[in-house]
């Protein structure tokens, strides 16, 4: 009998948080459904068309993959030229950030006067910085590491590597201190989940003689896997809207056909470079749980 109480307790349990999730996921959900649906379907449906927008309506002519034709092969310059050095240069941004902002989080979670006060300050870029303000800011030469000048290190780096490499390492230093502004929702997160970690747990590595070091390693970072992977994500995201970003601006009302044919070769881009960062992060999870056992 006590059996199948504790059985149904369990059920209505997880029916309950079941449906809590769901009650939180509603609202997304019903305005993804009554505002998004529709518009993607209809980008998808322009792509293969010739859209003219006319004083009586909107004119469709059926192309097929023209556009997508036009795009990959016939004038691959924006593709090409422009947008795959910078998905180097997103791929080189993501360790950063997301190392940057993990570091920090642990900082910010120690006790110490004043925290509250810096967590604000890191946070605070979120609010502030638009699109258009870092680009401001980019194009005044903010943002730029001070001895990079000094000592002629652009110049080194792009002599010692080829330009498909040096180009992006040279934009990222040129614009480091502003790319670290886009850290404060992953610092908030990595916030979030180091406090998920029970003190019982570093008190006993404590007493069984680890170092910080050790415990960084078996324990912290360990436990932050998932968030790890949260950030990974947001973080390949948030990139793919990076001011100095080709795409974003290239696409134009000129042509609503070839800018929806543009939008979603985009679209499968980001979702491919999504799938890496998961095949890479799964095989190293993988092999660290082999490592602990």
């Amino acid at each position: 009998m006590n059996a199948n109480v504790n059985a149904k307790r369990k059920i209505k349990s997880s029916t309950i948080r079941k449906l809590e999730g769901s009650l939180f996921i509603a609202p997304w959900v019903i305005g993804f459904l009554a505002f998004m649906v529709f518009p993607l379907c209809y980008s998808f449906y322009m792509s293969f068309n010739t859209v003219k927008i006319l004083a009586t309506g909107i004119d469709v002519k059926w192309q097929g993959l023209k556009h997508y034709k036009y795009i990959l092969f016939e004038n691959g310059s924006l593709l090409y030229n422009d947008l795959f050095p910078f998905l180097r240069q997103a791929l080189l941004m993501l360790p950063i950030i997301v190392v940057f902002s993990l570091l920090i989080a642990i900082i910010l979670n120690q006790k110490f006067w004043g925290r509250t006060l810096f967590r604000s300050i890191f946070f605070l870029p979120v609010i502030f910085t638009t699109g258009q303000v870092v680009q401001e800011f980019m194009s005044q030469g903010e943002g730029q590491l001070g001895f990079l000048e000094r000592y002629n290190v652009s110049s080194l780096i792009s002599t010692h590597l080829t330009s498909t490499w040096s180009t992006p390492i040279v934009r990222i230093m040129d614009s480091f201190v502003l790319i670290l502004w886009y850290s404060g929702v992953q610092i908030l997160i990595f916030l979030a989940g180091r406090q998920t970690i029970s003190a019982s747990v570093y008190e006993a590595a404590r007493i069984d003689g680890a170092s910080p070091w050790d415990t960084f390693w078996k324990i912290t970072l360990p436990a932050m896997l998932p968030f790890v992977l949260l950030n990974l994500i947001y973080t390949t995201v948030d990139l793919f809207t990076f001011p100095t970003n080709p795409i974003l601006t290239k696409v134009t009302t000129a042509n609503y056909g070839q800018s929806s044919a543009l939008a979603w070769i985009y679209f499968a881009i980001i979702f491919v470079f999504l799938a890496i960062v998961f095949l890479v992060f799964s095989r190293v999870t993988r092999s660290h749980a082999a490592a602990s056992r």
